[in-house]
């Protein structure tokens, strides 16, 4: 596979080849899903899909960090990030492909 990130289009065109639904049925699947997931962060601080994973929100607070060309101090804003630990079994069949070549 020569593709190194997948886009929505990608995760749009999948299913429409594996499930058969409409390209518009399968794009409004994929932008449902992903405003599900990001309305949850509003009242709560994770995300967790039973097999999958749990995406963790996260508050960083501001700091200085450094321009590392011209070493110019610059302020950072405090912001949410999020982070993800995938499920032992998603990192099993994760680790599975490697096995295999």
């Amino acid at each position: 596979m020569s593709k190194t990130n997948i886009v929505k289009k990608d995760l749009v065109e999948k299913i429409y080849n594996e499930v058969g639904f409409s390209k518009i049925i399968c794009e409004n699947l994929v932008n449902d899903i992903l405003k599900l997931l990001i309305s949850y962060f509003k009242d709560y601080k994770y995300v967790k899909i039973k097999n999958f994973g749990t995406f963790y929100k996260k508050y960083k607070k501001e700091r200085i960090g450094r321009n590392p060309k011209t070493k110019e101090p610059k302020i950072i804003s405090s912001r949410n990030v999020i982070t993800f630990k995938p499920s032992k079994l998603f990192l099993n069949k994760i680790n599975s492909f490697n096995e295999k070549k």
